[in-house]
Protein backbone atom coordinates (compact mmCIF):
# COMPACT_ATOMS: atom_id res chain seq x y z
CA UNK A 1 0.00 0.00 0.00
CA UNK A 2 3.04 2.56 0.94
CA UNK A 3 6.23 2.04 -0.34
CA UNK A 4 9.48 4.07 0.42
CA UNK A 5 11.82 3.01 -2.69
CA UNK A 6 15.45 4.78 -1.19
CA UNK A 7 13.66 7.74 -0.50
CA UNK A 8 15.50 10.62 1.54
CA UNK A 9 14.88 14.62 1.70
CA UNK A 10 17.30 17.30 2.10
CA UNK A 11 17.50 20.49 3.41
CA UNK A 12 20.76 22.36 1.94
CA UNK A 13 22.98 20.50 3.51
CA UNK A 14 21.40 18.96 6.15
CA UNK A 15 20.14 15.50 5.05
CA UNK A 16 17.07 15.04 7.58
CA UNK A 17 16.52 11.55 5.77
CA UNK A 18 19.30 9.22 4.48
CA UNK A 19 18.07 6.73 2.08
CA UNK A 20 15.57 5.11 3.48
CA UNK A 21 13.14 1.55 1.51
CA UNK A 22 10.37 0.45 3.22
CA UNK A 23 6.88 -0.63 2.88
CA UNK A 24 3.62 -0.64 4.57
CA UNK A 25 1.24 -3.36 4.11
CA UNK A 26 -2.42 -3.25 3.65
CA UNK A 27 -4.23 -4.76 6.77
CA UNK A 28 -1.55 -3.52 9.01
CA UNK A 29 -1.27 -0.69 11.52
CA UNK A 30 3.01 -0.13 11.11
CA UNK A 31 4.06 2.55 13.70
CA UNK A 32 7.01 4.70 12.86
CA UNK A 33 9.40 5.77 16.08
CA UNK A 34 11.63 7.84 16.84
CA UNK A 35 13.26 10.66 19.07
CA UNK A 36 12.23 14.63 17.94
CA UNK A 37 14.61 14.82 14.70
CA UNK A 38 14.62 11.66 13.67
CA UNK A 39 12.62 12.26 10.56
CA UNK A 40 9.35 11.01 11.36
CA UNK A 41 7.40 13.70 10.13
CA UNK A 42 9.62 14.42 7.15
CA UNK A 43 8.79 10.96 5.86
CA UNK A 44 4.97 11.22 6.76
CA UNK A 45 4.67 14.67 4.71
CA UNK A 46 6.31 13.42 1.93
CA UNK A 47 3.76 10.23 1.89
CA UNK A 48 0.94 12.12 2.03
CA UNK A 49 2.31 14.75 -0.94
CA UNK A 50 3.12 18.17 1.10
CA UNK A 51 6.77 17.73 1.46
CA UNK A 52 8.77 16.55 -2.31
CA UNK A 53 11.42 14.04 -1.64
CA UNK A 54 15.23 15.03 -2.93
CA UNK A 55 15.73 11.50 -4.30
CA UNK A 56 13.91 8.03 -4.60
CA UNK A 57 10.29 7.86 -4.76
CA UNK A 58 7.16 7.64 -2.81
CA UNK A 59 4.34 5.07 -4.00
CA UNK A 60 0.83 4.78 -3.07
CA UNK A 61 -1.03 1.65 -4.53
CA UNK A 62 1.70 1.57 -6.69
CA UNK A 63 0.89 5.17 -7.73
CA UNK A 64 3.78 7.54 -7.57
CA UNK A 65 2.80 10.76 -5.33
CA UNK A 66 4.85 12.90 -6.91
CA UNK A 67 4.31 11.69 -10.77
CA UNK A 68 0.14 11.88 -9.72
CA UNK A 69 -0.65 13.50 -7.09
CA UNK A 70 -4.47 13.50 -7.60
CA UNK A 71 -4.62 10.03 -8.31
CA UNK A 72 -2.23 9.32 -5.13
CA UNK A 73 -4.13 11.74 -2.41
CA UNK A 74 -7.73 10.26 -3.42
CA UNK A 75 -6.52 7.04 -1.70
CA UNK A 76 -4.81 9.10 1.59
CA UNK A 77 -6.64 9.92 4.58
CA UNK A 78 -4.23 12.46 6.65
CA UNK A 79 -4.35 12.84 10.42
CA UNK A 80 -1.62 15.70 11.26
CA UNK A 81 -0.28 16.23 14.98
CA UNK A 82 -2.37 20.00 14.42
CA UNK A 83 -5.48 20.15 13.00
CA UNK A 84 -5.16 22.72 9.84
CA UNK A 85 -9.22 23.92 9.13
CA UNK A 86 -11.14 26.27 7.39
CA UNK A 87 -11.98 28.22 10.82
CA UNK A 88 -15.25 30.48 9.09
CA UNK A 89 -16.56 27.18 8.23
CA UNK A 90 -18.90 25.19 10.42
CA UNK A 91 -18.38 21.60 10.89
CA UNK A 92 -20.76 20.31 8.14
CA UNK A 93 -20.04 22.71 6.00
CA UNK A 94 -16.27 21.51 6.20
CA UNK A 95 -17.68 17.59 6.16
CA UNK A 96 -20.05 18.45 3.04
CA UNK A 97 -17.38 20.38 1.39
CA UNK A 98 -14.69 16.87 1.99
CA UNK A 99 -17.35 14.97 0.74
CA UNK A 100 -18.08 16.66 -2.71
CA UNK A 101 -14.06 16.66 -3.19
CA UNK A 102 -14.32 12.79 -3.37
CA UNK A 103 -17.80 12.90 -4.81
CA UNK A 104 -19.56 11.04 -2.05
CA UNK A 105 -22.71 9.94 -2.80
CA UNK A 106 -25.64 10.44 0.00
CA UNK A 107 -23.14 11.77 2.43
CA UNK A 108 -25.62 13.03 4.96
CA UNK A 109 -26.26 10.29 7.30
CA UNK A 110 -22.50 9.17 7.36
CA UNK A 111 -21.49 12.91 8.37
CA UNK A 112 -24.39 13.32 11.03
CA UNK A 113 -22.88 9.09 12.52
CA UNK A 114 -19.42 10.38 12.87
CA UNK A 115 -20.68 13.79 14.63
CA UNK A 116 -22.89 12.07 16.61
CA UNK A 117 -20.14 9.32 17.39
CA UNK A 118 -17.79 11.98 18.89
CA UNK A 119 -20.46 13.78 20.58
CA UNK A 120 -20.39 16.86 18.10
CA UNK A 121 -23.83 16.82 16.76
CA UNK A 122 -25.16 20.12 19.03
CA UNK A 123 -21.58 21.77 17.43
CA UNK A 124 -22.27 20.95 13.45
CA UNK A 125 -23.55 24.69 12.49
CA UNK A 126 -20.80 26.68 14.56
CA UNK A 127 -18.05 28.20 13.28
CA UNK A 128 -14.97 25.46 13.54
CA UNK A 129 -12.57 28.88 15.19
CA UNK A 130 -14.97 28.84 18.06
CA UNK A 131 -13.96 25.08 18.73
CA UNK A 132 -11.53 23.67 21.61
CA UNK A 133 -8.58 21.59 20.23
CA UNK A 134 -10.11 18.67 21.35
CA UNK A 135 -13.22 19.50 19.08
CA UNK A 136 -10.99 20.65 16.28
CA UNK A 137 -8.56 17.22 16.34
CA UNK A 138 -11.96 14.77 16.54
CA UNK A 139 -13.67 16.86 13.23
CA UNK A 140 -9.97 16.14 11.59
CA UNK A 141 -10.64 12.53 12.57
CA UNK A 142 -13.89 12.59 10.81
CA UNK A 143 -12.48 14.12 7.25
CA UNK A 144 -9.81 12.03 7.36
CA UNK A 145 -12.05 8.89 8.07
CA UNK A 146 -15.37 10.38 6.24
CA UNK A 147 -14.40 8.89 2.11
CA UNK A 148 -13.19 5.54 3.76
CA UNK A 149 -9.48 5.64 2.40
CA UNK A 150 -7.42 2.82 1.49
CA UNK A 151 -4.38 4.36 3.18
CA UNK A 152 -4.96 6.41 6.47
CA UNK A 153 -1.91 8.39 7.56
CA UNK A 154 -1.73 9.67 11.36
CA UNK A 155 0.80 11.86 13.20
CA UNK A 156 0.43 12.10 16.82
CA UNK A 157 -3.16 11.71 16.46
CA UNK A 158 -4.16 11.79 20.32
CA UNK A 159 -2.92 15.63 21.75
CA UNK A 160 -5.90 17.65 23.43
CA UNK A 161 -8.24 14.35 23.10
CA UNK A 162 -9.99 13.53 26.25
CA UNK A 163 -9.69 9.76 27.26
CA UNK A 164 -12.79 8.67 25.70
CA UNK A 165 -11.87 10.25 22.43
CA UNK A 166 -8.64 8.73 22.15
CA UNK A 167 -9.84 5.27 23.08
CA UNK A 168 -12.62 5.93 20.09
CA UNK A 169 -9.65 6.77 17.45
CA UNK A 170 -7.29 3.92 18.50
CA UNK A 171 -10.05 1.72 18.08
CA UNK A 172 -11.25 3.48 14.71
CA UNK A 173 -7.33 2.79 13.75
CA UNK A 174 -7.48 -0.49 14.81
CA UNK A 175 -11.09 -0.75 12.95
CA UNK A 176 -9.52 0.69 9.51
CA UNK A 177 -6.39 -2.23 9.33
CA UNK A 178 -8.69 -4.85 9.80
CA UNK A 179 -10.78 -3.78 7.00
CA UNK A 180 -7.86 -4.52 4.99
CA UNK A 181 -6.81 -1.03 4.80
CA UNK A 182 -3.28 0.43 5.45
CA UNK A 183 -2.43 2.67 8.71
CA UNK A 184 0.60 4.70 9.35
CA UNK A 185 0.94 5.86 13.05
CA UNK A 186 3.99 8.40 14.56
CA UNK A 187 3.84 8.63 17.82
CA UNK A 188 5.44 9.22 21.46
CA UNK A 189 3.33 7.37 23.00
CA UNK A 190 4.86 3.76 23.66
CA UNK A 191 2.03 2.28 25.05
CA UNK A 192 -0.20 3.18 22.11
CA UNK A 193 1.97 2.16 19.60
CA UNK A 194 2.49 -1.60 21.59
CA UNK A 195 -1.07 -1.95 21.64
CA UNK A 196 -2.44 -1.45 18.21
CA UNK A 197 0.83 -1.51 15.80
CA UNK A 198 2.03 -4.96 14.29
CA UNK A 199 4.69 -3.61 12.81
CA UNK A 200 7.25 -0.90 14.11
CA UNK A 201 9.93 1.14 12.46
CA UNK A 202 12.17 2.82 14.20
CA UNK A 203 13.95 6.00 12.60
CA UNK A 204 16.93 7.64 14.50
CA UNK A 205 18.93 10.73 12.69
CA UNK A 206 17.19 10.32 9.42
CA UNK A 207 17.96 6.45 9.32
CA UNK A 208 16.25 3.21 10.06
CA UNK A 209 17.64 1.10 12.94
CA UNK A 210 15.15 -1.28 13.23
CA UNK A 211 12.28 -3.05 11.83
CA UNK A 212 9.96 -6.19 12.71
CA UNK A 213 6.96 -7.14 15.17
CA UNK A 214 7.32 -5.93 18.44
CA UNK A 215 8.40 -9.68 19.44
CA UNK A 216 10.87 -9.66 17.08
CA UNK A 217 12.54 -6.39 18.69
CA UNK A 218 12.24 -7.05 22.01
CA UNK A 219 13.90 -10.55 20.94
CA UNK A 220 17.01 -8.52 19.15
CA UNK A 221 17.15 -6.13 22.93
CA UNK A 222 16.35 -8.69 25.21
CA UNK A 223 13.68 -6.16 26.52
CA UNK A 224 10.30 -5.70 28.30
CA UNK A 225 7.89 -3.30 26.60
CA UNK A 226 8.22 -1.50 24.11
CA UNK A 227 9.65 1.89 26.00
CA UNK A 228 12.50 -0.81 26.87
CA UNK A 229 13.10 -2.07 23.42
CA UNK A 230 13.10 1.72 22.18
CA UNK A 231 15.82 2.97 24.26
CA UNK A 232 17.56 0.09 24.16
CA UNK A 233 17.91 0.25 20.52
CA UNK A 234 18.84 4.65 20.62
CA UNK A 235 21.90 3.01 22.93
CA UNK A 236 23.28 0.28 20.61
CA UNK A 237 22.98 3.09 17.85
CA UNK A 238 24.77 5.63 19.88
CA UNK A 239 27.59 2.90 21.34
CA UNK A 240 28.08 1.74 17.39
CA UNK A 241 28.55 5.47 16.14
CA UNK A 242 30.76 6.14 19.38
CA UNK A 243 32.91 2.63 18.45
CA UNK A 244 33.29 3.90 14.98
CA UNK A 245 34.62 7.20 16.38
Amino acid sequence: MIELIQYSKSYGAYQAVKPLSLTMEPGVVTALLGPNGAGKTTTIRAIVGLTRPSAGQVKVQGIDVWKEPLKAKKLIGYIPDRPYLYGKLSARELLRFIAGVHNLKNAEPRIEEWLQFFGLEDFGNALIETFSHGMKQKLTVIAAMLPEPPVLVVDEPMVGLDPKAAKQVRELMQGHAQKGHTVLLTTHSMPLAETISEKIAVLHKGQLRALGNIEQLKERTHGGDLEDVFFKLLEEEEAGHAAAT
